[in-house]
């Protein structure tokens, strides 16, 4: 077994790879929730009682942008295993 394969198979790491392959929508939603409220955050950042409230959406954002991220890896290290696997 590849070490892409096993990092691919990791127990802890295969339910979330099964939600990212099973419904796409939700990864999507993920990416473009995270998206939106990052930049409606940037915007709100720019003015001055609204920073408070930006700054989390900016928090918020992120997290969402990393989550999204973090699937499409997994999704491709899955990927790239049965390549090599063939």
């Amino acid at each position: 077994m590849t070490a892409l394969r096993k990092l691919a198979t990791l127990p802890h790491l295969v339910p979330l790879r099964r939600i990212a392959e099973d419904y796409p929508w939700i990864h999507a939603g993920l990416g473009l929730a995270g998206n939106t409220t990052f930049f409606v955050g940037s915007i709100f950042f720019l003015f001055t009682g609204l920073r408070v409230a930006g700054t989390w959406l900016f928090i918020l954002g992120s997290f969402g942008m990393l989550v999204d991220t973090l699937g499409e890896i997994l999704l491709r290290l899955e990927g790239y295993a049965e390549a090599a696997e063939r």
